[in-house]
């Protein structure tokens, strides 16, 4: 079996989750979907839990090489390797959308232990390079003494009301159904400009 049957299977499965979310996905779906069987579907991935969380990590990995290379630089400020993760963040979360939300829900509603527990794993990781970056400005003297893992929720969560909040991001800023946050550019300069400032108040001394 070659490697492209198993990308099908995952670019299927991206589509199917991020349309229908993990319960309304079905493994005949991501087979139909795929063009294969449901057997090969088993034989890659085992289930769709393991399916699933193949796709969070895939996606994962991506922003955690990005944090790794901000991490490891040494010519920025702290301060400025925190903006390339906002930008990072909300870029990324933005163009995939659909899908990130059905992980959050997924995180939110805690309905299979164990897929909780291992999507929760795999951005533990991501989480220990951010607060690298945050103990290192704290270190050097750049940040105050914060918190640092409230520090990541706040930035996190403020990115993450904004892919669960289409209606509300409507109501509070444009006030009409035809503004989508997803794919308005100026919304998206708007939304990192606003995360920056708050944690550059946050952090600086």
């Amino acid at each position: 079996m070659s490697a492209d049957k198993k990308e099908q299977i995952i670019n299927a499965a991206i589509d199917l989750f991020s349309e229908n979310g993990f319960e309304g996905t079905s493994v005949r779906e991501l087979a139909n979907q795929a063009g294969v069987n449901v057997a090969m579907v088993n034989y890659y991935f085992g289930s769709k839990e393991k399916l699933f969380e193949a796709l969070v990590e895939k996606r994962s990995l991506f922003i955690r090489e990005k944090l790794e290379q901000l991490a490891a630089t040494e010519t920025p400020t702290e301060i400025e390797k925190v903006d390339a993760v906002v930008d990072h963040y909300v870029n990324r979360l933005l163009l995939q959308h659909k899908f990130h939300r059905t992980i959050t829900l997924e995180l939110l509603l805690v309905k299979r232990e164990n897929l909780h527990e291992n999507i929760t794993r795999i951005f533990a990781r991501n989480k220990e390079i951010l607060m690298t970056i945050i103990q290192a400005g704290i270190r050097k003297g750049e940040f105050r003494e914060v918190d640092v893992e409230l520090t990541i929720v706040s930035l996190i969560g403020s990115i993450n009301q904004v892919m669960l909040s289409k209606s509300l991001c409507r109501l509070a800023i444009a006030g009409n159904n035809a503004f989508d946050p997803y794919t308005d550019e100026a919304f998206k300069k708007r939304l990192t400009t606003h995360i920056k400032q708050l944690m550059r108040a946050h952090l600086l001394k």
